[in-house]
């Protein structure tokens, strides 16, 4: 009960932050790979695309979009937060009518771009900036909430929009979209917004440009995070996660008819992975805030490591239940972890233009998997194999980010400088 009513006078003390971190995190679903993927059998029915024709078009416009979030991405910590925000909603709504309105290929793949780079990629980089940023007390907590915009997308929208699209049609569907993020979502964020200037000019005023005390030691630079080496330690574990779900999303149709499993069932099982990825998300936020974000890291893809294993090694149903809870679990933990982290290693001065270098790198890998997955497919590998592999870079990447490693790693650059010699 002491858990749920400290998450709750939180909450209460910070309701319109936290609603617009939600919201803008709920509204990302329609540029997230699990939302466009629901419409891949319309899609490559209509414009004649193999898997691995429909993926590769998914990976360039994934990666442009990554490439542009480097450079956007860091207008955040320039930028009022107002206008970052109203730029990406507006910018969603444009980029689902783009795709209701798609006459040819050229032009899929220009939408699609503007989904991932709106949707997945500024909405996102927004709420987690945001949180990480303006909460520097309770900020796992404020993570875990704002996150759960996420895990609500990703359990109520594959169950509805089976129904939508069998109402409105693919193009309707999307018409919809376009309609609710202009006339709803964009109007709503920017009443969450309310008397932000206040906020911003606190925190502002608390850094240490500007005589207030610093919240760490240092404050990076995002020059100086590419010339340090536990980034690079770090970096493949917080691909991973991005890697390897999207990949299974993506392909989630080949996947269940391969395991011979209903796509009723793995819709079904969609649920389960919500579930398990908001508790996971509400326990880790309090966690992160006793413990540290670094100290966690090592644990985060141990159960999705689990998953794949089961479903590499099973057809029965109950593979696809144990392997979507395991991977909610992981997705999870990862969302909060993944975002504190880089404010608590480096600092929140330049955290925008840090975290959209990472966040970017994350984009980009989960651009490779539907692209590399759907090679394999079409080359005639299979899920268990796929998973299997999976599950050991998955490893790897634990084992990276482990305590022994990480504790022998100084504070310094790959060229030998230390923080006094640059």
């Amino acid at each position: 009960m002491q858990f749920i009513s400290k998450y709750f006078l939180f909450f209460a003390a910070n309701r319109r932050f936290l609603g617009f971190g939600f919201l803008m995190a709920f509204g990302s679903s329609f540029g997230q790979t699990f939302f466009i993927s629901l419409f891949g059998a319309e899609i490559r029915g209509e414009f004649g695309l193999s898997h691995g024709d429909f993926g590769a078009l998914f990976s360039v416009a994934t990666v442009v979009s990554a490439f542009i979030l480097v450079w956007l991405g860091r207008k955040v910590d320039v930028l009022d937060l107002r206008w970052f925000s109203l730029m990406s909603t507006l910018g969603l709504a444009g980029a689902a009518l783009a795709i209701a309105l798609v006459p040819n290929v050229l032009v899929l793949g220009l939408g699609v771009f503007a989904l991932r780079l709106c949707g997945q990629g500024l909405m996102t980089h927004a709420a987690m900036t945001s949180m990480a940023r303006y909460f520097q007390r309770g900020r796992g907590r404020a993570i875990s909430l704002a996150s759960l915009g996420f895990s609500l997308g990703e359990g109520l929208f594959p169950v509805i929009t089976v129904g939508i699209v069998g109402a409105l049609g693919w193009r309707g569907t999307w018409f919809a979209i376009a309609a609710v993020a202009a006339l709803v979502v964009t109007p709503l964020v920017q009443v969450l917004l309310r008397g932000h200037g206040e906020r911003h000019r606190s925190i502002s005023a608390a850094t240490p440009a500007n005589g207030g005390p610093a919240e760490r030691k240092r404050q990076w630079t995002r020059r100086q995070v590419l010339g340090d080496a536990r980034f690079y330690v770090i970096l493949p574990a917080i691909l991973a996660p991005a890697f390897i779900v999207t990949g299974f999303f993506f392909h989630q149709v080949h996947l269940v008819a391969a395991k011979g499993w209903p796509l009723s069932w793995f819709a079904t099982c969609f649920v389960a992975f919500a579930i398990s990825k908001l508790v996971v998300t509400v326990v880790t936020g309090p966690l992160v805030d006793r413990f540290g974000a670094r100290r966690l890291l090592p644990y985060v893809l141990t159960p999705v490591v689990g998953g794949l294993l089961v479903l590499s090694a099973s057809d029965h149903m109950a593979a696809a239940l144990v392997f979507m809870v395991m991977i909610g679990v992981t997705a999870g933990s990862s969302s909060v972890i993944g975002s504190a982290l880089w404010a608590e290693v480096y600092g929140v001065t330049h955290l925008g233009s840090i975290r959209a270098m990472a966040y970017a790198l994350t984009v980009f890998a989960s651009a490779l998997s539907p692209a590399f997955f759907g090679w394999l497919i079409d080359g005639g590998v299979s899920m268990e194999a796929i998973a299997f592999g999976s599950a050991l870079y998955a490893l790897f990447g634990s084992l990276l980010t482990s305590r022994l490693v990480l504790s022998r790693i100084p504070e310094k650059g790959v060229l030998g400088k230390t923080d006094e010699q640059r």
